[in-house]
């Protein structure tokens, strides 16, 4: 008989601990169930969030380059070319048969001709009147180089008669001949016809726009 009492107590005993078990099972379930919950109700009442960006991090991107003036560099550039000399012997370089002019060596005599006989239309013109030698060579420089970026082929350039100058020289003048010449935009120059200035001014033809650049309103001589 005792066996029989030792083994209802044992089963009383598994009994328990299973519904022990099973019920600390049911209370873990519960708990998670009501922390999801929660934790579900937090994120509804906070809504979309992005974490801040952490602020005790070093920087370690480069630093973009600075800025280069290119266009700048590149005006500089030409300014020093225009440093013309006043110096450069000219007389071998002009023709000064009836009426002077000048042209590349392999430019022939008749773009000279066409020149003189107003075959080219003059596009544009620079008036050198009143300006120092200094300020009238920067100004022809500078007056050369932009109408042959823009595609201009026939120019004008007053430069006067000298006959305000001490001693009636025309000092200008003769500048005007050397600082063209020194030029690799220039292919020929003659004096102008007396309705277009005479012995002062020249008229002046300018190397052709190289592929890829605008071309002229006209840039070829009239018929």
């Amino acid at each position: 008989m005792a066996g029989l009492s030792d083994l209802k107590r044992l089963k009383k005993q598994i009994d328990a601990a299973a519904a022990q078990a099973k019920a600390e099972k049911a209370a873990a379930a519960l708990a998670a169930k009501r922390q999801a919950a929660a934790r579900n109700l937090f994120q509804a009442a906070m809504g979309k969030v992005q974490p801040l960006p952490p602020t005790d991090l070093a920087d370690l991107k480069p630093a973009p380059p600075a800025p280069q003036p290119l266009q700048h560099e590149l005006d500089a550039a030409a300014a020093l070319q225009e440093s013309l000399s006043d110096e450069v012997d000219v007389t071998t370089l002009l023709d000064t048969d009836d009426h002077l002019s000048f042209r590349r060596p392999g430019v022939g005599m008749d773009v000279a001709q066409k020149l003189r006989k107003g075959k080219w239309s003059i596009q544009r013109q620079i008036d050198l009147h009143g300006l120092r030698s200094d300020e009238a060579r920067e100004a022809l420089g500078s007056f050369i180089r932009e109408s042959h970026k823009q595609g201009i082929r026939c120019v004008r350039v007053v430069h006067g008669k000298g006959l305000g100058s001490p001693g009636k020289a025309p000092v200008l003048k003769d500048k005007v001949h050397r600082w063209l010449v020194q030029k690799a935009e220039v292919v020929a120059f003659v004096q102008a016809q007396p309705a277009q200035g005479g012995a002062g001014a020249l008229v002046v033809l300018l190397q052709p726009v190289r592929r890829g650049t605008v071309k002229p309103a006209s840039d070829k001589p009239k018929q």
